[in-house]
């Protein structure tokens, strides 16, 4: 296995999705759409550009992602009043159903990946992996 920071990072990243998405098979759901649905959990209402700045999602990519969500039954994009430009979205009764087991999968999955590290390692490897994604946001910002 290559050692080096950029292939290290793409791999756990892609070996962590496949672990995920093997165990929400059953739901019918795309990759992307645990990340969103996640999202919505905490943010239920956002706008799309909010969705994809949070989700780190293009927002054409993200467009189609939600369509098919929509079509599922997971979401519903509704527009507020005094305000008909802007789509906020909305988790659907089912669509909270499917939150809670993405969220309780994704916990798992973090929680057996990381039963190697002590509490420590795990909490200094969470803070570095934030900086990084701090300083990789603010490149693109500075791009």
């Amino acid at each position: 296995m290559d050692k080096s920071f950029h292939y290290l990072l793409a791999a756990s990243a892609a070996l962590f999705q496949r672990r995920v998405m093997a165990e929400l098979t059953g739901l019918g759901l795309t990759a992307g759409q645990p990340k969103v649905l996640d999202y919505l959990g905490l943010h239920d209402g956002s706008m799309q550009k909010d969705i994809a700045a949070g989700c780190q999602i293009d927002p054409a990519t993200l467009t189609g992602l939600l369509n098919r969500m929509e079509e599922k039954g997971l979401i519903q994009r509704r527009t507020l009043p005094g305000d008909r430009r802007s789509y906020h979205v909305y988790l659907t009764e089912q669509g909270w159903e499917c939150q809670k087991l993405a969220r309780r999968t994704l916990e798992a999955k973090a929680d057996q990946v990381l039963a190697q590290f002590s509490s420590n390692e795990r909490q200094e490897l969470e803070e570095a992996l934030f900086r990084l994604c701090r300083a990789m946001t603010d490149m693109e910002v500075l791009q």
